[in-house]
């Protein structure tokens, strides 16, 4: 088992509408302790144009993110890099069980994985992008495209589309 500090803390507190979980902190995002730090990472300007925050956040103002209902997390927590960089088990069965337990502890609406990766270590090697029959208690869990410059082959907006109006259906923002 790994043990030392995390490489990017958790932004979790009870009760949150979504929280996005990625793989793991990537180097540019570990060097940096923000969440989604590479200049060409989507998620800042998708959270903003998908309607889930008021602005386009920068990385470094990740923390005011619960005030939005919005909280972050990693499968793996110790370890950053490229997915296939990452050291066996990073992403297994014990990192899988630490997130299940880190979200039943807190049971936001959503659960949202960050790439399809992360969704296929969680939900099973079948997984597609959008919302899965699987749930941690009450918390839906959803699967959407990466926001990665890794990723760019891959990316479609629609995914992180529906996810909002979800949210937002949830909170009663939405008729």
């Amino acid at each position: 088992m790994i043990k030392g500090s995390p490489v990017l803390p958790d932004l979790l507190t009870p009760g949150l509408d979504v929280v996005f979980c990625g793989t793991a902190a990537g180097s540019v995002s570990a060097a940096l302790g923000q969440y989604y730090a590479h200049p060409q990472n989507k998620f800042w300007r998708t959270l903003h144009a998908v309607g889930l925050t008021p602005r386009q956040f920068a990385p470094a103002e990740f923390a005011g993110l619960p005030a939005l209902g919005i909280g972050l997390t990693d499968i793996a927590k110790h370890v950053s890099g490229m997915d296939n960089e990452l050291p066996p088990q990073s992403l297994g069965r014990d990192a899988l069980a630490a997130l299940r337990a880190r979200i039943a502890v807190n049971a936001p609406r959503i659960l949202a994985f960050t790439s399809l990766t992360g969704g296929k270590r969680f939900c099973g090697p079948k997984t597609s992008f959008g919302e899965q029959e699987q749930r941690i208690g009450a918390t839906r869990i959803w699967v959407l495209p990466s926001p990665s410059p890794a990723a760019h082959w891959n990316w479609n907006e629609s995914a992180w589309r529906a996810l909002a109006q979800q949210v937002r259906s949830g909170r009663g923002d939405e008729p």
